[in-house]
């Protein structure tokens, strides 16, 4: 649902007045805390894009259970996980 704010200005009304009716109406209108509450939240991921973070996950665990038979990587190196900086 859209809002629209209009405020026009009035013959003898300078223009710090008419920012400050403007202000006021959007305060008034609660349209600043709605998008701040949108502003960091993320979107859903589509279908697709989850379908294919599961395949490339599976992908990736058949390359290293591969490599885990062949000796090439040890047990300890799969579990463990990289800090993030």
């Amino acid at each position: 649902m859209a809002i629209n704010i209009e405020v026009t200005k009035n013959p003898n009304e300078n223009n710090l007045s008419v920012l400050r009716r403007f202000q006021k109406r959007v305060q008034g209108a609660g349209v600043l805390p709605r998008v701040r509450s949108k502003r960091y939240s993320e979107r859903e991921k589509s279908e697709n894009v989850k379908r294919a973070k599961t395949l490339s996950y599976l992908k990736k665990k058949v390359v290293v259970e591969d490599l885990l038979k062949l000796g090439k990587m040890r047990e300890v190196e799969k579990l463990t996980k990289r800090k993030r900086r």
